[in-house]
């Protein structure tokens, strides 16, 4: 009983700590857009989304349900099976997170949790019809409606504000895209925040400290909440700087429109048990807004680096999760081992990231090169008529045969 009550406490820490690191891979989704357009300083943002994520934390538990009592078999699982699956999460998003990579935080504790599973219970255990329903379908949805949703807006918000005068418009911008990026914290925090809460849940049913079907403990709510919430306050400045400046160039207009979007759709997923990538969901919306605007471009080369990793995400933390299982089924030692790989693995990460460190200093600055269809597209598209072309303007870095180390601007 010792030893299970341990293994059952190293689960539960390792949940909170895939929770935090779940706030600061994910910071970039509510905030990336604000602080690109200059909405709100970079250090003021990622607080007022930490605490709106905490807060958003109390308001729902079905995406929590969806995973405790959804996806696998509760009662063939034990609490090494969800250890594992949780060192495949955190991997992926630590690995994600070096290389400035927006993926699913939500997807990689799903492909962790399904490898574990598959690894120790067979197939049989994983319940196909809601991973399909509530996991797979919602994630190529997700960025597709977001997306679509955005780019009306945009251009709807731009064709309303012809006549308006320029600086209060944008004043008037800022202000709501403050607004919906603090929804979008709240929608986050109702959508992500519960994920850690099932499958702590899952764990303590397996280990039979609660019976089968049950809600999440408030504890468990809480803990989860504050962890994703001080994760948030980190700052993921890498992926901001990816989401907010690497995708696309946005005005405020631009970002109100992306953001309100996603928020919409986050919140219709959460009140449904749709356990949705948030990420997806902002991607989709920050390239469909980019598109929305005439003369506004999205940059396709980080676009499809992005988009191998949301393919890679389940099988490549399924993976993990598939080997990590496998090792700790030779016993206490086989746990210890894995912990101790963990721990490592992420050491690692952490000293290579600080080689070039990216922090609320920097996060606005980006090398990312325009690429080919992007340069094309800025050249030919004239930006909206009535609107001052610095603010406008798409920055295309020069070829690299030029000796001239200056930018040009279209």
């Amino acid at each position: 009983m010792e030893n299970f009550s341990l293994i059952l406490a190293i689960v539960v820490v390792t949940a909170l700590a895939f929770d935090f690191t779940n706030g600061f891979h994910d910071t970039a989704n509510a905030m990336a857009t604000t602080i690109s357009t200059g909405a709100l300083k970079p250090k003021v943002a990622v607080a007022m989304s930490a605490v709106l994520n905490l807060v958003g934390a109390f308001l729902s538990v079905e995406v929590a349900n969806t995973i405790s009592k959804g996806l696998v078999d509760e009662t063939g699982i034990r609490p090494e099976v969800i250890f594992a699956a949780l060192v495949g999460a955190i991997l992926w998003n630590l690995l994600t997170w070096l290389v400035g990579l927006p993926s699913s935080s939500s997807h990689a504790l799903m492909g962790g949790l399904i490898g574990a599973t598959i690894a120790s219970a067979g197939v049989g255990a994983v319940h196909g019809d809601v991973l399909v329903t509530k996991v797979l379908i919602p994630a190529i949805a997700a960025p597709l409606v977001a997306g679509i949703a955005a780019l009306l807006a945009t251009r709807l918000t731009y064709s309303l504000g012809k006549k308006a005068d320029g600086n209060a418009s944008k004043k008037g911008y800022r202000a709501g895209q403050i607004a919906s990026a603090g929804l979008v914290s709240l929608a986050h925090g109702t959508n992500d925040a519960q994920k850690t809460m099932g499958i702590i849940t899952l764990a303590l049913v397996a280990g039979g400290t609660l019976a089968p079907d049950s809600d999440p403990p408030m504890w468990v709510i809480l803990s989860a909440g504050v962890a994703i919430a001080l994760g948030t306050y980190l700052g993921g400045w890498r992926i901001i700087r990816t989401m907010g400046k690497g995708l696309t160039d946005l005005q405020p207009q631009q970002g109100f429109a992306a953001q309100t979007s996603a928020a919409t759709v986050i919140l219709a997923s959460s009140h449904l048990g749709f356990s949705l990538s948030t990420t997806h969901s902002v991607s989709g919306a920050v390239m469909g807004a980019g598109l929305g605007r005439k003369g506004g471009v999205v940059r396709w080369s980080t676009a499809t680096r992005m988009f191998v990793a949301w393919g890679l995400t389940l099988p490549a933390a399924a993976l993990v999760g598939a080997l990590a299982e496998y090792v700790t089924g030779f016993g206490a030692w086989g746990t210890a081992l894995v912990a101790v790989f963990l721990v490592t693995s992420s050491a690692a990460i952490w000293k290579i990231s600080r080689r070039e460190v990216v922090d609320h200093t920097n996060v606005n600055e980006t090398d990312e090169p325009a690429g080919v269809v992007t340069t094309a597209i800025a050249a030919v598209t004239p930006p909206p008529a009535g609107t001052a072309t610095e603010d406008l303007s798409a920055t295309i870095p020069a070829p690299a045969s030029e000796a001239a180390p200056s930018q040009a601007t279209v």
